[in-house]
């Protein structure tokens, strides 16, 4: 496993340098999921503009005014915040990432560089003072242009991160009460972003996302059926970033031999070990039969400072099963995306197919158990069985409109 990119670097390519060691691999991969959505997403609208399924805006604009001195600010700020964190933990970080101490300590903190915060807010103000000067005219003009709805594609992007990890963090409170209490605790910036819950950002960050491009004249089905495959795409490259650091998304023992039909695959498909994962687990964990160990010169992989563990007995490597049914149900909505003309219906199918995924997948993963009615069941069952109901329900509900209007248009 890399928990961070300096890992991944020095064991693949022999090349190291401890700044790598402030790019978590888990992020990494989590902003290629956001890439991956984000394109998605923009193709889709920009094809369903061409098709005549909407239409862009006008939008009028001053051409050479100048430039508002709080743009100058910002970048001022941007510039500072680069230099002050970043500038000084890459130049430091070969002594402060020594011994084991993990960058999140150094970055969740005050210590920084002043000089290099002043020199870079300096530059980057001064560079958009420079850009704002050279696009100022004597005479301002009006110009009137056609904005088009998949150039809202980067605002929706963010809308959906950010309101996305909230409800990533909410739900994994809710699945894990202690930790809420061990932040109040022990509060710091670290333990409070630590630990999220997929279906809490799709659920919390879909909504904010829908009620925002609504606002902003997306039609609302045509919206959610240009997101699905990207979601589900984006889904998929998450769990890779899973399956690299080793979060802990990772399913329970599996100390069973691997059957016949496998065996042309490498045994880690079946069962996996997750060397120097980055939760660094130790001790029994009776939920999933496993216990952390740690890694001795006499065991097949190296030993990564600040890491160093493995799971005992292996664990099914759910995660990498995610992304191969994830990319597998992303490629059919995209290749029916064109077929299928009723509004809502691809998104109803994207519900229906991550819900069923999700819902299996559990059988095989480590979570809390809530014990409902006399049966077991988690957070993620609960969720996944209820987006399946509602993606049926949303197909069924918009086939039946679809047959109540097309007799109507037949008379005419």
């Amino acid at each position: 496993m890399y928990p961070n990119l300096y890992f991944l670097f020095e064991d693949l390519f022999g090349f190291s340098h401890p700044f790598l060691k402030l790019i978590n691999s888990f992020g990494f991969f989590v902003a290629l999921a956001f890439i991956a959505g984000s394109y998605t997403l923009s193709r889709e609208l920009k094809r369903k503009e061409e098709e005549g399924l909407m239409s862009a805006e006008k939008r009028s604009f001053v051409e050479g005014a100048p430039l508002p001195i709080s743009e100058v600010i910002f970048s001022g700020l941007i510039g500072f915040v680069f230099g002050f964190k970043f500038v000084y933990l890459a130049i430091n970080a070969s002594t402060l990432f020594q011994g084991g101490i993990l960058p999140q300590k150094h970055i969740f903190s005050l210590e920084g560089s002043w000089l290099w915060g002043l020199v870079l807010g300096g530059a980057f103000a001064g560079y958009r003072y420079w850009q704002g000067k050279k696009a100022t005219l004597p005479e301002p003009i009006t110009k009137t242009v056609d904005f088009h709805k998949y150039e809202y594609t980067g605002n929706i992007t963010m809308v959906a991160a950010f309101s996305g990890v909230i409800g990533a963090k909410l739900f994994h409170l809710f699945e894990n009460p202690k930790e809420f209490m061990q932040f109040f605790e022990n509060p710091s910036l670290e333990s409070f972003i630590g630990g999220l819950t997929i279906y809490g950002g799709l659920l919390v960050g879909g909504t904010v996302t829908y009620l925002y491009a609504r606002k902003k004249g997306i039609p609302g089905l045509h919206l959610l059926d240009s997101a699905g495959p990207g979601l589900m795409l984006a889904y998929g490259v998450g769990r890779i970033g899973c399956q690299v650091s080793g979060d802990g998304d990772w399913g329970i023992a599996n100390p069973n031999p691997k059957p016949d039909w496998m065996g042309f695959l490498p045994d880690w498909m079946w069962s996996y070990s997750f060397p120097n994962n980055v939760n660094a687990v130790r001790g029994y964990y009776p939920q999933g039969g496993y216990s952390g160990k740690m890694i001795t010169e006499n065991d097949p992989w190296p030993i990564f400072e600040g890491y160093g563990t493995y799971l005992d007995p292996g664990v099914y490597p759910t995660a990498f099963y995610e992304t191969l049914m994830a990319v597998a149900i992303f490629l059919l909505l995209w290749s029916l995306r064109k077929r299928i003309t009723t509004p809502g219906i691809l998104f109803g199918m994207y519900l229906m197919f991550n819900g069923f995924e999700r819902f299996w997948i559990e059988k095989i993963r480590v979570n809390s158990v809530y014990t409902i009615f006399g049966a077991e069941i988690t957070q993620a069952e609960i969720i996944s069985t209820l987006m399946f109901i509602a993606g049926l329900v949303m197909i069924l509900l918009l086939m039946k409109r679809k047959k109540a209007i097309q007799p109507k248009e037949n008379t005419h």
